[in-house]
């Protein structure tokens, strides 16, 4: 069996998307490949490969070990992508975004969830050959349509009407646009919504002091019912009729993958992130103007929803787990390989 060590303290900051995507693929290999791969976590006996998923410094002093095998980096940030996300001091932060990229330098190998992240990667000095585009996926059994009755029941359970719905999910910061979503919601006292998520890094948090007070003062259709466990998630997405998220700056969301798996329309701005991986799936947008647009057809044209309801069942089957298990099975059988020939070479030297 091929022995891999997964590294990570993603789950420890609840309601974030890193924690999110290696709680799934952790899942994927248990379930897929029981026999094939023998998976150990923040272990550090010998491994063929070792997968760093979080960035800890304990992690990065680990990989001058010889035990670690092929190293094996996930990229879910750089540190411009931090810029709007949160709030350093200038020398700390200056720092941070060094010992970034230098733990991105010890890997033997990168998986980037977003493809744009690559020509910045190769700006760094990283080469295109040990960059590999990977995107998330989300498990169709725990992220997946219910019947018309069983929504209705959702509404009732969590104290919501039933008024057209419109939910987000996601950190309240204020590069995911949240502002822009209260801003819908004021213009559409009809509609209700809802945005899941709260502040994960607390008064960190970029535009912390504005953002506080728009959730303890929404809206009267607004509503923040903060951090919800993962479990649960699916039943906001089920409630809803809606899914929109008005990002400014996006990696690939694991909440757009969460929408599309439950049949939900999806609206986002349109990044160039999700033109290049998602087109044609979801109502594209690019100022608050034509987000109200988008949720005034969608709320009042069947047809026009029924579309995007199909579009996002295609996007979920694109993104299926199914289809991703084989991608990381041969991803990491290739990485053990060169590793193996590595060794071979060496010995022979």
């Amino acid at each position: 069996m091929l022995k891999i060590d997964m590294f990570s303290t993603a789950t420890k900051v609840k309601g974030q998307g890193v924690g999110s995507a290696y709680t799934e693929l952790i899942r994927l290999l248990k379930t897929h490949f029981p026999n094939e791969f023998a998976i150990e976590i923040n272990r550090y006996n010998r491994a063929d490969i070792s997968h760093y998923h979080t960035i800890n410094p304990t992690f990065y002093l680990s990989t001058f070990s010889r035990k670690r095998g092929r190293k094996i980096g996930y990229v879910h940030f750089l540190p411009e992508t931090l810029e709007e996300s949160l709030k350093l001091p200038v020398g700390l932060k200056q720092l941070f975004y060094r010992y970034v990229i230098a733990f991105y330098r010890r890997m033997d190998q990168i998986v980037v969830v977003n493809p744009t992240f690559i020509p910045e990667l190769e700006n760094y000095g990283i080469p295109k050959d040990r960059i590999t585009y990977i995107p998330n996926f989300v498990s169709k059994d725990e992220f997946h349509p219910v019947p018309t009755a069983e929504k209705h029941r959702l509404r009732t359970q969590y104290g919501y009407s039933e008024r057209f719905t419109v939910v987000c999910t996601g950190q309240v910061q204020t590069r995911k646009g949240v502002l822009d979503f209260a801003k819908l919601a004021q213009a559409n006292p009809d509609y209700q919504f809802i945005w899941v998520g709260g502040f994960s890094f607390g008064s960190m948090t970029a535009g912390y002091s504005e953002l506080k007070q728009l959730v303890e003062n929404p809206p009267a259709n607004l509503s923040f019912p903060g951090i919800v466990e993962r479990e649960h998630l699916v039943d906001y997405y089920n409630l809803a009729d809606v899914f929109l998220l008005p990002s400014y700056n996006e990696l690939f969301p694991m909440s757009v993958l969460e929408a599309f798996s439950c049949g939900l329309p999806v609206i986002l701005r349109d990044l160039p992130l999700y033109q290049q991986i998602i087109a044609g799936y979801y109502a594209p947008a690019q100022t608050v103007a034509q987000m109200n647009d988008w949720v005034h057809r969608l709320a009042t044209d069947p047809t026009e929803w029924e579309q995007y309801h199909q579009k996002a069942l295609a996007a979920s089957d694109h993104y299926s787990e199914d289809h991703l298990a084989h991608i990381w099975h041969d991803f990491y059988l290739q990485q053990a390989q060169i590793e193996n020939a590595k060794g071979k070479s060496h010995v022979e030297k």
